[in-house]
């Protein structure tokens, strides 16, 4: 018997170990176009992506010269959210800017 009067069998404890891993990250990529003006992409960086003006700057070159841009990586749902406000923003402005997803 136990200190509390009760009998303790042999209690095996079977803890299961939880197994977290990290979510699948994604690239937003910013495709370059002949019609959407560099300042709308800056613009588009900082308001959506939360990039510097030195930053957002130095990705729309990129779009420009190398024809893509990476905006920044994300979990799946929130790349997902930011390139439909991406699509969004860029039809309220008759712009036809072009948004991807490419796993990280």
């Amino acid at each position: 018997m136990g200190a509390t009067g009760r009998e303790t069998e042999g209690a095996v404890s079977t803890a299961k170990k939880q197994q977290t891993r990290q979510p699948s990250m994604y690239k937003v990529l910013l495709h370059n176009d002949d019609y959407t003006t560099m300042d709308f992409v800056v613009m588009i960086l900082e308001k959506i992506f939360h990039k510097s003006i030195t930053e957002a700057s130095q990705i729309m070159l990129n779009v420009h010269e190398q024809g893509r841009g990476v905006a920044g990586v994300y979990p799946r749902d929130v790349a997902e959210t930011k390139m439909i406000l991406v699509y969004d923003l860029a039809r309220q402005n008759e712009y036809p800017l072009k948004c991807s997803l490419e796993k990280d």
